[in-house]
C-alpha cells in the first residue's frame, strides 16, 4: 500500500504535466491575445470617457468620435478581452477535469486566429462609422457568423473532452461552465436571428437588444466566472467546498431566473407593460443566486487565511467575489421601480454596472485564473512578485473607482433628467465631475494592465523563473515540501487525509 501511493502520485503528476503541455499554445494564445485586447479596451475607455468631460478632445478625427470611440471600447471589453479569457479557463478547467490531454490544439489556435480576425473586422467597422447602434451588437453583421463558427470550433472540443471523461462524480465547476457553453449559442443566435436576419418592430427590437446584453452577462460571463472560482477555492486552499447544497441551489436559481432579466430597460416604451416589470423584478431577485454563491464561495477562501493572505489565485478571485456581493446590491438598488429605475434607465449608472460585472467580477476571477495556470502550463514562474502586487492593487482602486463613481454619477445625472422643468445642461453639469474621475481611474487600470500584458508575454516566451517556490504576494507564505507553496495542485491527494477530503468534493 505505502508503494502505490507513491506510484499513483506520480502517474497522476505525469498526466497533470502531459495536459498542461499539450494545452501550452492555445491557452497562451488566448490569454495573451485577450490582455492585449484589454488594454486597447482600455484605451478607448479613456478616450470616450475623456469625451464625456471634454468634448473638443481628439475631435479632428471622426474615426474618434464618441459614437463609435464608446462602442468599440465596449466590444473590444467583451469580445476581445472577455470571450478570450473564458476560452483560455474553459479549455484548461475542463482537460484538467476531464483528465485527458488535449489532441485538437491546433485546431482550437486557428478558430483562436478567426476570433481575432473578427473582432479586429468589427472594431475596424465600428470606428469606421458601419456600425448597428444596438448596444455590444454594433459589429456590422458580417462579424457575427465569423464569431459563431470559430466559437463551436473552440468549444465543441470542451464537450468532447466531458464525453470521454472516466466515468465520475461532475464537479460544479464542470456544472457552471458546460451551462455557459451551451447558453451562450442560444442568445447569440436567438438575439441575431431575430435583429439581422427576421427584423420586426424596432422597438421589439431594443428590446431583444437589452435581454441579450442581460443574457450575456448572467448566461455565461457570471457562470464562467463563478465555475472557475468554484474551481480555484477549493484546489488552492485544499479545503472542500463549504457547502455543496448551496452550490446546486445557486447554479439552478441562476438557471431559471436569469433568462428573465433585461426588459426593465425598455420601462414606459410601447411594449406590452409586464415585459419591463417582470425584467426588473428578475434582475432584482438575482441578488439571490448571486448572494448564495459569494458566501460559500468566501466560506471556502477564509477557511485557510494564511494561503489567501499569500496566493495571487485567491486574493484576485476573493475580490472579484466581493465585486459579485457589489453587483447583486447594486443589481437590486439599481433596478426598482418608480424609484431608481427612471433615474437610472437613460444615465452612465448603466455603464458603472455593466463595468462592474465584466471587470469587478468576471475579470478578476479570470486574473486569479491566469496566476494559477499559466506557470503550470509554461512550467515557469512567474519573474516578479511586485509586479503582481502592483497590477492587483491598481485594479482594485482603479475598477472600484469606475464602477461606483459611473453608478452614483449616474444617480445624480438621472435626478438632473427628470427636472424636466431645468435646462438639460444641469444632467450634464451634475455628471461632470464623475466624468473626470473615471477618466483618471482608467488611467490607472491601463497601467497596471500594460504591466500584466509584457508579465504574461514573457512568460509565454517562457522566460519565468525556473523555480520549485511560487511567486506570492508574501514571500513568507507558501509550504516548504511542496513544489507549488500555497498555489499547490491536490489531484493527487491519497485516500483518507484531508486533501483527499477536499479532492472527493472540489476536484
Amino acid at each position: 500500500m505505502s508503494s502505490a501511493t507513491p506510484n499513483t502520485s506520480e502517474q497522476d503528476a505525469l498526466l497533470r504535466a502531459g495536459i498542461d503541455r499539450s494545452l501550452r499554445h492555445p491557452v497562451m494564445f488566448f490569454m495573451t491575445s485577450g490582455a492585449a485586447w484589454l488594454a486597447v479596451s482600455i484605451v478607448l475607455g479613456i478616450i470616450s470617457s475623456a469625451k464625456v468631460h471634454s468634448p473638443e478632445f481628439l475631435s479632428s478625427s471622426s474615426w474618434l468620435t464618441y459614437g463609435r470611440v464608446f462602442p468599440a471600447h465596449i466590444n473590444a471589453l467583451i469580445y476581445g478581452w472577455g470571450f478570450q479569457a473564458a476560452f483560455a479557463v474553459i479549455i484548461w478547467m475542463m482537460a484538467r477535469l476531464s483528465r485527458k490531454e488535449c489532441t485538437a490544439a491546433g485546431l482550437i489556435l486557428a478558430a483562436g486566429h478567426v476570433w481575432n480576425l473578427g473582432v479586429s473586422l468589427g472594431l475596424i467597422g465600428i470606428l469606421a462609422g458601419f456600425s448597428t447602434g444596438m448596444p455590444w451588437m454594433e459589429f456590422p453583421f458580417f462579424a457575427w457568423p465569423v464569431l459563431l463558427v470559430s466559437y463551436f470550433a473552440i468549444v465543441i472540443w470542451s464537450f468532447i473532452q466531458f464525453q470521454v471523461r472516466s466515468e465520475g462524480h461532475v464537479y460544479i465547476s464542470q456544472w457552471y461552465i458546460l451551462a455557459a457553453i451551451i447558453w451562450f449559442p442560444w442568445v447569440f443566435i436567438t438575439a441575431n436571428t431575430l435583429l439581422h436576419c427576421l427584423p420586426g418592430h424596432p422597438v421589439m427590437g431594443a428590446g431583444i437588444n437589452a435581454w441579450y446584453k442581460s443574457a450575456l452577462i448572467f448566461l455565461f460571463f457570471t457562470p464562467v466566472a463563478l465555475g472557475t472560482a468554484y474551481y480555484l477555492a477549493p484546489k488552492v486552499t485544499g479545503r472542500p467546498v463549504a457547502s455543496y447544497t448551496m452550490s446546486k441551489f445557486g447554479f439552478w436559481s441562476l438557471a431559471f431566473i436569469a433568462p428573465w432579466a433585461g426588459m426593465q430597460k425598455l420601462t414606459g416604451a410601447p411594449i406590452p407593460y409586464f415585459l419591463p416589470y417582470v425584467g426588473a423584478a428578475a434582475t432584482v431577485l438575482l441578488f439571490v443566486p448571486m448572494i448564495v454563491a459569494a458566501v460559500n464561495l468566501l466560506r471556502t477562501l477564509y477557511s485557510s487565511p494564511d494561503v489567501l493572505a499569500g496566493s495571487p489565485s485567491l486574493r484576485f478571485t476573493t475580490a472579484g467575489v466581493v465585486g459579485l456581493v457589489i453587483l447583486a446590491v447594486s443589481a437590486v438598488i439599481l433596478n426598482l421601480p418608480n424609484t431608481t429605475l427612471p433615474l437610472t434607465q437613460f444615465s452612465m449608472s448603466g455603464y458603472g454596472f455593466e463595468i462592474l460585472a465584466i471587470y469587478g467580477f468576471f475579470s478578476f476571477v479570470m486574473f486569479g485564473a491566469f496566476y494559477f495556470i499559466v506557470p503550470r502550463v509554461t512550467r515557469r514562474e512567474w519573474l516578479s512578485r511586485r509586479l503582481i502586487k502592483m497590477h492587483f492593487l491598481l485594479s482594485v482602486y482603479g475598477i472600484i473607482t469606475v464602477a461606483l463613481v459611473a453608478i452614483f454619477g449616474g444617480l445624480q445625472q438621472g435626478i438632473g433628467q427628470e427636472e424636466w422643468q431645468k435646462p438639460w445642461q444641469g444632467a450634464a453639469t451634475r455628471a461632470f465631475p464623475y466624468a473626470v474621475a473615471t477618466t483618471i481611474a482608467w488611467c490607472f487600470i491601463l497601467f497596471s494592465n500594460i504591466f500584466f500584458f509584457v508579465h504574461l508575454l514573457l512568460m509565454w516566451l517562457r522566460l519565468g523563473r525556473r523555480s520549485t517556490h511560487p511567486t506570492l504576494f508574501d514571500s513568507h507564505h507558501g509550504h516548504a515540501g511542496s513544489p507549488h507553496g500555497a498555489e499547490g495542485d491536490v489531484d493527487n491527494a491519497g485516500p483518507g487525509t484531508p486533501s483527499a477530503t477536499a479532492a472527493l468534493h472540489s476536484h
